[in-house]
């Protein structure tokens, strides 16, 4: 059942103009952000005299490209995540959901495979773009998988507290809000206790352990 609530999530994202607004702009920001980098890296290592100074592709156009994707998912996740309890509040469906043969744990676990399922394609756009590097450089797919998966991580992190305030509220919108108040405090948290790693509140913060699998670290 949770598989048949998830695939029912994944298509509602498709059939709304949302979802391809959203999957068209990201496609686009990481495209763009992937060329840039690029660019820099021919006219970083152009200026780099000795070998110790040059730093690998991967790496470079790499940490550019999903540090933009972590940073633009404080966004993108509040405004896909507002609508998948509060529309069902709202327009009075959820009593219909509760009535059917399955469990509320099986409806919200269904919905949140659904999020993450869709945000994984675009996890798996940014690792077939990056991969392109292959055609002219060496590169480390391994560095490329840490990342993804630390993304991917963070981006199912992010979208469990989704669902958690849109089951607060019939208002989308105010579930969005929400949301984005509460990723933005916790990202905040590595800023000011960041410094100290026996901190209860730094270790709190999602990015914080982001930053181990972005340096190719599991």
């Amino acid at each position: 059942m949770i598989i048949n609530v998830a695939r029912k999530e994944l298509k509602s994202v498709f059939a709304s103009p949302m979802g391809w607004v959203i999957l068209s702009l990201l496609m686009f920001a990481f495209g763009t952000q992937y060329l840039n980098a690029v660019n820099d890296y021919f006219a970083v290592m152009s200026g780099a005299m000795r070998p110790a100074e040059r730093t690998g592709v991967t790496q470079f156009v790499g940490q550019s490209v999903y540090g933009l994707a972590s940073f633009i998912m404080l966004f993108a996740v509040p405004l896909l995540s507002m609508r998948l309890i509060s529309e069902e509040r709202r327009s009075q469906t959820l009593p219909f959901l509760f009535s059917a043969p399955i469990s509320l744990t099986e409806i919200v676990v269904g919905k949140f495979v659904g999020l993450v399922a869709f945000l994984s394609i675009l996890i798996l756009f940014i690792g077939a773009m990056l991969s392109t590097l292959n055609i002219w450089a060496d590169i480390d797919f391994g560095f490329l998988l840490t990342n993804s998966l630390g993304l991917l991580l963070m981006v199912a992190g992010f979208s469990a507290l989704g669902i958690y305030f849109s089951s607060l509220t019939q208002q989308p919108v105010i579930a969005a809000i929400l949301t984005f108040i509460a990723l933005f405090a916790l990202m905040m948290l590595d800023r000011f206790f960041g410094d100290d790693p026996t901190n209860v509140l730094g270790s709190l913060s999602l990015t914080r352990h982001f930053q181990s699998f972005a340096s190719g670290l599991i």
